[in-house]
């Protein structure tokens, strides 16, 4: 008889703990975050992602209560600290910043998780044009006249990325294949190198985005001949887009998102996402990143980004193959 009593009270409560664990969960999601969040950058401080990254922390945690910390971990692209996140507890105190990187490295690189099944997408904040961009002392006043001076000697118009792979090295294959004509590609292990050669002529082009080269544009130590949009970006209202220079309807564009690990409670990615847009929409944090990254902000949902994401893998992902890019 107590035997009885013991395994009915006993089951009693096992069953009241499966009623009350999804209770219990449902209100630390609502309360979430009751402790420090992390945001992983998977690149070196400076950049572009770093300083986004810490913008953002600095708003969330004045308007939330918690800190929100930016930890870097660089290497591989972006893949690591990708990858760290991607393998974190799905419990939203790890968040990643990723670059356009972020679409390449599942062709370029061997990855350690699936970049579309791993992560929960949660907002795609901004993209921007890169610029082409040449010194002053080099023949070329447009795009038209680096194609021209390719194609009267292929294989002798040199241009810069931050190395292979990238998206600069990327949309500048692309439009050889559209235009017919051949450049030599210099790869770099950052925008700093790669605009030092540009700025003393060692190149004949440097391709980056528009937040790394408008600083020598606009003081007159390089000449931008393109932007890479479809169409001319505010921060260099003056430099032709491709499509208007012979490529139509051409776009190739940096990017930055946020993402969780896959499983992150839908609650807390609301709550999170409802937090950056009230962050994104002052009009200060706006200014800083329109001016000083080139940003031009989209603030998206998590389907658009998701979306984005897949059709970025898809579209360089088949220039990676069809060219047999490999990583640096």
């Amino acid at each position: 008889m107590i035997k009885t009593l013991f395994n009915r009270l006993a089951l009693t409560a096992i069953a009241l703990c499966t009623l009350l664990a999804p209770l219990s969960a449902s209100a630390e999601d609502a309360n979430w975050p009751t402790k420090p969040v992390k945001f992983v950058v998977p690149f070196p401080p400076g950049g572009s992602v770093d300083p986004l990254a810490r913008l953002i922390a600095v708003r969330l945690s004045a308007s939330m209560g918690q800190q929100f910390i930016v930890e870097n971990k660089p290497g591989a692209s972006g893949s690591i600290g990708t990858a760290f996140v991607a393998k974190s507890a799905p419990d939203g105190y790890n968040f990643v910043f990723v670059f356009d990187t972020h679409a390449v490295n599942p062709t370029l690189l061997p990855m350690t998780f699936d970049t579309v099944k791993d992560l929960a997408p949660v907002m795609l904040i901004g993209t921007a044009p890169m610029a082409i961009a040449t010194n002053p002392s080099k023949p070329y006043k447009t795009f038209a006249d680096v194609i021209a001076a390719a194609k009267a000697k292929p294989n002798t118009v040199t241009f810069g990325s931050i190395g292979n792979g990238s998206m600069g090295h990327l949309t500048m294959t692309l439009l050889q294949h559209a235009g017919g004509f051949t450049l030599v590609h210099v790869p770099y292990k950052g925008g700093g190198p790669m605009t030092q050669d540009a700025l003393g002529g060692q190149i004949d082009l440097a391709v980056g985005s528009v937040a790394v080269l408008s600083p020598q544009v606009r003081s007159g130590k390089l000449r931008a001949v393109a932007v890479t949009g479809n169409k001319r970006s505010h921060s260099m209202p003056d430099v032709p887009a491709l499509s208007e220079q012979g490529f139509p309807g051409f776009s190739a564009l940096a990017w930055w998102g946020i993402f969780a690990p896959a499983g992150t409670p839908k609650p807390i990615l609301d709550k999170f996402h409802a937090e950056l847009v009230k962050a994104l929409n002052q009009p200060d944090l706006r200014k800083t990143l329109t001016e000083q990254l080139g940003m031009d902000l989209v603030v998206s949902t998590p389907e658009a980004l998701q979306k984005f994401l897949v059709s970025e893998i898809d579209r360089w992902g088949k220039v990676v193959r069809e060219n047999n890019i490999r990583a640096d």
